[in-house]
This record gives structure tokens, sequence and C-alpha cells, in this order.
């Protein structure tokens, strides 16, 4: 698109970087410009970056904490991916949910203007748009947040688009969509669906499944989100983006294409659906490709490559032996 820009030799912090998509995006872009990653290791792992860590800068810090003005200083970019993940987490403690998702956001985005930061790239979520029936989801349809961390994400949007239009702050907000792939935690009662059903199938275990399994999703893999968090630093556009495939996969043909593919017959256990989840999520991604997105979508591949991770995968936290 006219007028966008190659990233390369540039100033950028990832915040979250030591997460599973944080550390994606932080080993894409160290290749050529020179990254910063600030995390607190709350959820994120020092081992997802240990094959490149030498090609970057590390602060371990909270963003609630940190001097951010000092850290700024002289960025390019900021990819704001830091936050307490998962609807049941912050159903759960709300509290820890505000003050990391919504207080942490406002000090990254009050920092990055204060220093001149060119643009800042928000990690959002689908969640914002919770159970409204219409599919796909459109980026210009009334959103309906079902969850604190929903209200979360959706205030960090708000919250970007006032930067904007009162401080001149460009920013660019990506709703992810169901994203998967390695280093993705399977243990954590609060992990996504696809590592937990990876984890108990190969285990031999049924994978729990809250409701009928006929609820879908729109999974998408990590490196089309690091594609998006590239291309929208590129673009000179702004605004709010779904990043997703915009295909649907319903949960019991995940469990059986997962069985498939691991030699495996295991049938799911189901449970009671919990409280915020959705049933049905589709996105639109026609206004992503405005910032030049345009994701892979090979589904069984990328599945293969987030199993063979966790099938070798020897670190503590995410065995699955």
């Amino acid at each position: 698109m006219k007028g966008d820009k190659k990233i390369k030799n540039k100033n950028i912090v990832v915040t979250g970087g030591l997460g599973f998509i944080g550390s994606h995006i932080s080993e894409e872009l160290c290749k050529k410009n020179d990254v910063t990653i600030v995390d607190n290791e709350s959820t994120g792992n020092i081992k997802n970056v240990q094959d490149f860590q030498d090609e970057l800068s590390i602060k371990i810090g909270d963003v609630n904490k940190l001097d951010l003005n000092d850290i700024f200083e002289d960025v390019d970019y900021v990819l704001h991916q830091a936050a307490l993940p998962s609807v049941p987490r912050s159903i759960k403690d709300p509290i820890s949910s505000n003050e990391t998702n919504i207080t942490g956001t406002l000090k990254v985005l009050n920092a990055a203007h204060e220093t001149g930061v060119k643009k800042v790239v928000f990690a959002s979520s689908s969640s914002v748009y919770g159970d409204t029936p219409k599919l796909p989801k459109v980026e210009t349809m009334p959103i309906n947040p079902k969850s604190p961390y929903a209200i979360t994400k959706a205030t960090g949007e708000l919250y970007c688009n006032i930067f904007e239009e009162i401080y001149g702050l460009p920013t660019v907000s990506l709703r992810y969509f169901n994203v998967f792939g390695p280093r993705q935690d399977p243990n954590s009662q609060y992990s996504a669906v696809i590592p937990k059903f990876i984890t108990a199938i190969k285990n031999g275990v049924s994978p729990m499944v809250y409701g009928d399994g006929t609820q879908s999703r729109d999974f998408t893999y990590v490196k089309n989100v690091v594609n998006a968090n590239i291309k929208a630093c590129e673009s000179n556009n702004t605004g709010i983006f779904n990043i997703a495939c915009g295909r649907q996969i319903i949960l019991n043909d995940l469990i059986k294409i997962l069985n498939e593919i691991m030699g495996k017959n295991i049938t799911p256990l189901y449970v009671d659906p919990r409280p915020g989840d959705i049933n049905h999520s589709l996105a639109d991604i026609k206004t992503a490709k405005s910032i030049g997105y345009n994701p892979k979508d090979d589904f069984i591949n990328e599945l293969k490559l987030t199993i063979e991770f966790f099938w070798n995968d020897t670190n503590p936290k995410n065995t699955t032996k």
C-alpha cells in the first residue's frame, strides 16, 4: 500500500514478550530490528526466547511499576501484548485483570505518547463481541463483552482510540481470534482449548469440553498473528482489525482431527458450560486486508506443528509426559 514502510533497523518494545504470542513476535522482529522485551514473568517463560535471547534485550518487571518513559525513549513501535489472559481467570479475579489489562494499557499508552513513539499496537480480543448471534463478526458491530476480561480488552481499545484522537498517537487494536501454536502453555487451569486437548489426548485422558462440543471457533495460527502485528506497524492505517482466518472449526471436529493426527481414539468428557464462554466465533477479515494482513490457512499442518512442539518439549512447565 502506498506510503507503507518495511520494519527494519527500528527500536521496538514488545510487552509480554516472554509469553506465547509475544515471544513469536519478538523472534521475528529481532532478526532485523533492536527489540526489547518487557515482561513480569507472571504467565511468560524465559524458555520461550532461549533460542534467540542473545539477539534482544529483556527487562523483567511489571508495566505498572517500571519507568516506561525511560524504556520507551527513542523507541519507534510498542507492541503491547502484556495481559492477564483468560475469561475464567478474570471471573475469578477481576481486580487483577483490571489492574494489569486496563491500568497497564493506560500506562503504556501514556508513556508512548510522552516519549514520541510512532505507533502502539494493542493486543485485543474477539471476546469483546460477546455472544451476539450475528456471524461473521465485523469490526463495526456493537460490542457486547460478557466477562471482566472482555471488558478490559474493550476498554483498552477505547483508550487507544482516545490517545489517537486527543494526543495524536497512532494506534492499532488487533482483535485476536483463538490463537494457537507452539509455546502455548497447556498446563494452566486457564489454558486455551487446543493445547489442553492435545495434552489430554496424548496422555490418554478424555479432553474436557464445556458444553456439548458443537461450539465453533475461528482458530488462528500464531504465525498469522505475528504477521498481523508487523503489518500493523508497516501500514499507515490505524483502527481496529479482526485477526483470524475467517473459517469455523467445531470443537467435536477438532477432537476427531487431533485423534487422527495423534493415532488415538479418545472420547471427550462433556461438562456444563462455563460463565462467560460463547458458543460460536467467526471473523470477517476483509478490513484487516487494508493493513496487508493475508493469513495462511493450513489448519491440519499447523496442528501437526503444534502437536510436534508439545510432543518434544522438555520444559517442566509445559511437559505432557
